[in-house]
């Protein structure tokens, strides 16, 4: 009989906290920040035990990693799945809110066919360790994929996965509909984009004003790639007997800075995607294809990682630049004040409060205003 799993994912906004960085603020800190932007669900790619503390009483849901280089070692036995669980999991709850493991990341899809292959039992593992510690029914499992298991995704009705992870997918997904878990999957317009830039319209994966896409077997408008792709993930489990699993989208961003070769990679672009996203995600709607199920998403990233390998984007996903302060404006406030704001208070704190209110005299009435907005 299978166990009703508490949702890892409550609410539609979260945002994945990586950590590929050596000058990015310490977790206590990043506590403050997610508590200020009220943010309530983070993913992470790993089970530090450091984060996990800082997170202690914070109230934001967390869904925990088990890397891919654990996955083998953990397929061998439940005995080492449950000694990961009673180290990485079990002693921080119910104090850190930790409501998922995601076991593996972009596996299938991915050029390590040793991986695909022990990517169910390890999954299996893990749960059922969950369960012989009491806690599957508090921390539900998972295993994000990558767009690389799709076949094809255009248009969304057409969705379907590659031949060659079925052998490996279906099962998975067979375990995951008795245990209730979503379809996570890894989305990101700005790859499509910078892939193939002269045939996509920027504004379409931008949530701007265009005239979209039409899909004749539906007979659905799409005026954004976001929701296209989601609805070509339903179409993809549709397909391969699954029609009842929700998606949830575990990664999805824009990046703010590239390489010559990336276009579109701008700040611009970046705050553009993110904020029109939080926008949609905050309207707690559906797509298109499934107009009732509100959807769910994980931004990447909370930083900028400055020890990312790969091409310049990679290392510029963040909302937040490495001092905590903020990459651009979606509505959120960084831990660190603006240079204007910074100056003011050392004057104010310095006892040059007079010579201050003298300067602001001298200043037009419209500079006037917003340096009082600031103080």
């Amino acid at each position: 009989m299978a166990v009703l799993v508490m949702d890892a994912f409550q609410g539609t906004y979260g945002i994945n906290y990586g950590r590929i960085a050596d000058n990015i603020p310490e977790p206590e800190s990043v506590v403050t920040l997610l508590k200020a932007a009220r943010i309530r669900n983070i993913r992470m790619y790993d089970a530090d035990h450091g984060v996990l503390k800082a997170f202690k009483h914070s109230g934001i849901e967390i869904i925990i990693g088990l890397g891919n280089e654990f996955l083998k070692d953990i397929s061998v036995s439940e005995d080492r799945a449950m000694d990961w669980v009673k180290q990485n999991v079990e002693p921080f709850l119910p104090e850190t809110r930790i409501r998922g493991v995601a076991v593996g990341n972009e596996v299938l899809g991915g050029n390590n066919p040793e991986l695909w292959e022990v990517l169910l039992p390890a999954v299996k593992n893990v749960h059922h360790a969950l369960d012989q510690a009491h806690l599957a029914s508090v921390v539900q499992v998972s295993s994000p994929h990558s767009a690389a298991v799709f076949a094809t995704s255009f248009p969304p009705s057409a969705g379907a996965f590659k031949e060659s992870v079925m052998p490996y997918m279906k099962p998975l997904l067979e375990f995951f509909s008795r245990i209730h878990s979503p379809f996570y999957i890894n989305t990101y317009p700005f790859l499509a984009y910078i892939n193939d830039p002269e045939h996509i319209d920027i504004n379409y994966a931008l949530f701007l004003k265009n005239p979209g896409i039409y899909d004749d077997k539906t007979n659905l408008h799409y005026d954004n790639m976001f929701e296209a792709q989601i609805d070509g993930s339903y179409a993809a489990l549709e397909k391969a007997g699954f029609g009842k699993t929700e998606v949830i989208v575990s990664e999805t961003g824009w990046a703010s800075h590239g390489d010559p070769n990336e276009a579109g990679a701008t700040v611009k672009n970046a705050r553009t995607y993110n904020l029109n996203l939080r926008r949609k995600l905050a309207k707690k709607k559906g797509t298109p294809y499934r107009p009732k199920t509100p959807v769910k998403a994980y931004v990447f990233a909370i930083f900028n990682e400055n020890l990312k390998p790969g091409p310049t984007s990679e290392r510029n996903f963040g909302l937040f630049k490495a001092d905590g302060s903020i990459s651009y404006d979606i509505g959120f406030t960084g831990l660190k004040p603006s240079s204007a704001s910074s100056l003011l208070l050392s004057l104010q704190k310095t006892g040059a409060q007079g010579w201050l209110n003298s300067l602001l005299i001298v200043y037009s009435t419209c500079t006037i205003a917003v340096l009082l907005l600031i103080l």
